[in-house]
């Protein structure tokens, strides 16, 4: 059953033009229509149409429908479904492995959520190094928006499908993520994801910035919320 599910999606995904629809998708953070997505990719609406229904077959993506108001058929929608998609060969349970290493370090009471804590920070710093290291970019001579996109390369980088701005007037960054790559485990351990996700914001900005302030303004846990927003404020 699972080679089968395997083959299928790789299947859907090859086909260049249905990967970039999906890509488009996540990036819109919306519902489209087939419209929509016929006119971005100038092709027939009856093929945008095909390259979302195989999406949705393989549960990438779900469909509603919704009443216009102007009478009429509904209108279908479509937007990213919830389900996790992995493709491993061979077959490893990462997940599962996670949820174990959260549990034990739970297990620990304050030493485990601070050791949590300290890891998050360090993999920001290690992964702001590691993508400056990769490209050889000079952040001590870049300027602020040059470092602002390359925070945004980093979360896109890291699946976490951000938006973020730089107001020159208040000298401050405004970051947004609207993917929470730990979205799975969040139901049972939200307060230690959260905060350890917030510490490894502060190792990429403060690898960048410096000493700053990063203020959590939103979290995708609040329930009408998302995404996770932040405030950042260098000192």
């Amino acid at each position: 059953m699972m080679e089968q599910n395997t083959l299928k999606i790789t299947n859907v995904l090859s086909d260049p033009t249905r990967f970039s629809i999906y890509q488009y998708i996540v990036k819109q953070r919306e519902h489209v229509t087939v419209q929509q997505i016929a006119d971005q990719f100038n092709i027939h609406p009856n093929v945008a149409r095909l390259h979302l229904t195989k999406l949705e077959d393989v549960q990438m993506i779900i469909s509603e429908t919704q009443k216009t108001g102007k009478g009429g058929r509904p209108s279908r929608y479509y937007k990213l479904s919830d389900e996790v998609i992995q493709l491993q060969f061979p077959y490893r349970d990462y997940q599962r492995l996670a949820k174990m290493a959260l549990e034990s370090l739970v297990e620990l009471g304050d030493i485990g959520f601070e050791a949590l804590k300290k890891m998050g920070y360090k993999y920001g710093r290690e992964s702001a190094d590691l993508y400056v290291k990769q490209f050889h970019f000079d952040v001590a001579n870049a300027t602020m928006e040059q470092k602002v996109r390359m925070i945004e390369q980093i979360a896109i980088n890291q699946g976490l499908n951000p938006e973020i701005s730089y107001s020159t007037e208040k000298d401050e960054i405004e970051f947004s993520i609207y993917n929470c790559t730990f979205k799975e485990l969040m139901s049972e351990h939200s307060i230690s994801l959260c905060s350890m996700h917030h510490e490894l914001f502060k190792g990429i900005f403060s690898y960048f910035l410096g000493e700053h302030i990063l203020k959590d303004n939103m979290k995708l846990t609040d329930p009408t919320a998302k995404a996770c927003s932040y405030s950042v404020i260098k000192l």
